[in-house]
């Protein structure tokens, strides 16, 4: 058998490291569709939002925060899991099958890592952590 390239010991940072990006990235493009920032062609400024986008904002926010802080991983985690998973087939699916071909490889990205997620917890560097304990 093979040892892993990276000690067992970077486990819990890196599963925080993950978490944290992920969670953040996701808060960005709630601030995008919420406050226009950072801007885009996709959601200009002086426009209102559509009800949908609002909701999916909203779900990006508390839910990219949550996940970021590590509180109420799981759960957070398996919501914005089925959230992307819908983005990507109302969204993407319809421009194209193939997903480079779509813009859906975040999407599909995003859903996966939010399934992991919502699976392991939050780990060792989360609020979840310190409410355990």
């Amino acid at each position: 058998m093979i040892n892993s390239i990276i000690p067992a010991s970077w486990q819990g940072p890196l599963q925080a490291a993950l978490r944290v990006i992920a969670g953040l990235l996701v808060v960005e493009h709630a601030t995008n569709k919420l406050l226009h920032f950072p801007a885009t062609e996709f959601f200009p400024s002086g426009q209102p939002l559509p009800t949908l986008l609002l909701v999916a904002a909203l779900i990006e926010l508390v839910g990219g925060t949550l996940i970021a802080l590590g509180l109420f991983t799981n759960l957070a985690a398996f919501v914005l899991a089925g959230h992307m998973a819908v983005i990507y087939f109302m969204a993407h699916i319809t421009r194209s099958f193939f997903p480079l071909l779509n813009g859906g490889e975040s999407a599909i990205l995003f859903c996966f890592i939010f399934l992991y997620l919502a699976s392991i917890g939050a780990g060792p560097f989360s609020l979840d952590a310190g409410r355990k304990t």
